[in-house]
C-alpha cells in the first residue's frame, strides 16, 4: 500500500511544495513545530533512512542541504535544525526545522494550526530561495 508521502509525490494528495527534482521532494509538514517545518523525501518509497544504497542515501542529504540553504534567512531562527525519526510515516523523511534552541525540535510540543494562505506564502518563500 502507498504511504500518504507516494500519494503526495503521485498527486494524490495537495501538499505545499518548495524544492522537487526527478528524485526527491520537499514540501511543508502541514503539523509544523515552527513556521518553515518542511519534509524532504526521496520519491522512492523506502521505510527506513538506512535501507537507501549509499549514493542515494548522499543524494538525499545533498537536496536536503539546499533546501536548508533556501530556508536560511526566511525565519526568524539561529539555525535549521534537522531530525530524521523514522517512525510517524514508513518512507523515509529528513525533518528540517527552523530553530533557536534544542527544544524547539521536540516532537511532543504542540504544532501549529497556519491557515492555507500563510502555508502557501511560507512554500512560495522557500521556492524563491531555491
Amino acid at each position: 500500500m502507498a504511504t500518504i508521502f507516494t500519494k503526495i509525490i503521485q498527486g494524490e494528495i495537495p501538499a505545499y511544495k518548495v524544492a522537487e527534482d526527478d528524485k526527491h521532494l520537499a514540501f511543508l509538514d502541514i503539523n509544523p513545530l515552527a513556521e518553515g517545518h518542511t519534509l524532504v523525501i526521496p520519491k522512492t518509497e523506502v521505510d527506513y533512512i538506512f535501507d537507501l544504497d549509499a549514493y542515494d542515501h548522499a543524494a538525499l542529504w545533498g537536496f536536503a542541504r539546499n533546501v536548508a540553504r533556501a530556508m536560511e534567512g526566511q525565519f526568524d531562527c539561529q539555525r535549521i535544525g534537522v531530525a530524521v525519526v523514522g517512525l510517524e510515516v514508513p518512507h523515509v523523511h529528513i525533518h528540517l526545522v527552523p530553530i533557536n534552541g534544542v527544544g524547539d525540535i521536540n516532537f511532543k510540543k504542540e504544532k501549529l494550526t497556519l491557515p492555507p494562505e500563510k502555508m502557501e506564502e511560507i512554500a512560495q518563500r522557500i521556492r524563491s530561495n531555491f
